[in-house]
């Protein structure tokens, strides 16, 4: 009988939804544990990385690795299971974009830290103490991963074949997923495992989307009654599905909330956020100034809302580090 292929699975810098994405296959994970050999799995099962470390490289036909990349110790389990691995597999829109964990990108380590450590209404820190890579107490040393200044996604790090998108990724697209990389009939390499279509394209509210559609405020989903069957941007409310990848079985607006953009964007789309903006700027309806700030003005939180998963990945990427920004003023006088 032939070997079943191996397969691993790591959480980076993200929540645990996609560890737990995979528990949510239900009964359909026990045909992926009867078609492959879990070998590494922190979360779940009691492997440790000298495990790792042990296999042959390129003995794990995949690893799933979920989570952006945050701190050293993160870079050196992504690319030791890059090296082992025929295939590294982004799981996830952490893991994919960069996520939520890359908001942390609009400031910088020394802010992060200042504010978590010591100024937070509920830190009490006198000495100032921050976590330190290195600390000798009692003859031991004692360490900490390092903390990068910059949140990455996982192709920032190292080589990717393939994406998984989803915040988390659904069952469904998991299953397919697997059951692809097993089939031995790959797609091209970099391919996202999912349709490359708008949500908008499968939006089950779609056809209650007016031909000409203008708006004159824009509402957030607390301030208003949504109406189950009609479209949310006909509503009023701001919805990311005219610039994220379909496929999620558009699970929120099934739950009367508007997408919010976790599958990223199509192949046709380089910058998920851009085009967002694009598609609100086009809805408000009025060439005045003042009332065009006044209607975008109920935006509270743009880059939170229109780049909420994406902003390493995007054109943007993120806030210049204070040292870069004094030495440019200097360069500049």
């Amino acid at each position: 009988m032939s070997e079943k292929p191996k397969v691993a699975f790591y959480w980076c810098a993200s929540c645990g939804g996609c560890e737990e994405a995979v528990v949510d296959l239900a009964e359909k994970i026990l045909d992926v544990v009867g078609a492959v050999d879990i070998v590494f799995w922190p979360v779940a099962l009691d492997f440790k990385r000298h495990d790792v470390e042990a296999l042959a490289d390129g003995a794990l036909l995949a690893t799933f690795l979920n989570g952006a990349i945050r701190t050293t110790e993160q870079e050196e389990m992504a690319r030791l299971l890059r090296k082992k691995s025929k295939l590294m597999i982004a799981f996830g829109a952490c893991s994919h974009l960069g996520g939520i964990p890359g908001l942390a990108n609009l400031w910088d380590r020394e802010t992060i830290f200042q504010t978590a450590y010591r100024d937070s209404p509920s830190t009490v820190n006198p000495e100032g103490i921050t976590p330190q890579p290195r600390h000798r107490v009692d003859g031991f040393e004692l360490t900490l991963p390092g903390f990068f200044d910059t949140v990455r996604a996982l192709d920032q790090v190292v080589e990717v074949d393939y994406y998984i998108p989803g915040c988390a990724p659904t069952p469904k697209i998991i299953l397919a997923a697997v059951q692809t990389l097993l089939s031995g009939q790959l797609p091209p390499r970099g391919a996202v495992l999912a349709p490359d279509r708008a949500l908008c394209d499968e939006c089950p509210r779609k056809d209650s989307r007016p031909e000409k559609l203008m708006l004159t405020a824009f509402k957030r989903p607390h301030e208003v009654i949504l109406e189950e069957d009609k479209c949310l941007l006909a509503q009023g409310v701001l919805c990311m599905g005219p610039a994220t990848r379909g496929g999620c079985e558009a699970l929120c607006l099934q739950g009367n909330m508007p997408c919010t953009g976790c599958f990223g964007p199509t192949s046709r789309v380089r910058d998920q956020g851009a085009k967002a903006l694009s598609a609100v700027a086009s809805l408000v309806e009025s060439d005045d100034a003042d009332e065009i700030d006044r209607i975008l003005a109920a935006i509270p939180d743009p880059v939170g809302t229109f780049y909420r998963y994406s902003l390493p990945t995007s054109r943007l990427r993120r806030k210049r580090p204070a040292a870069a920004a004094r030495a440019g003023e200097k360069i500049a006088a």
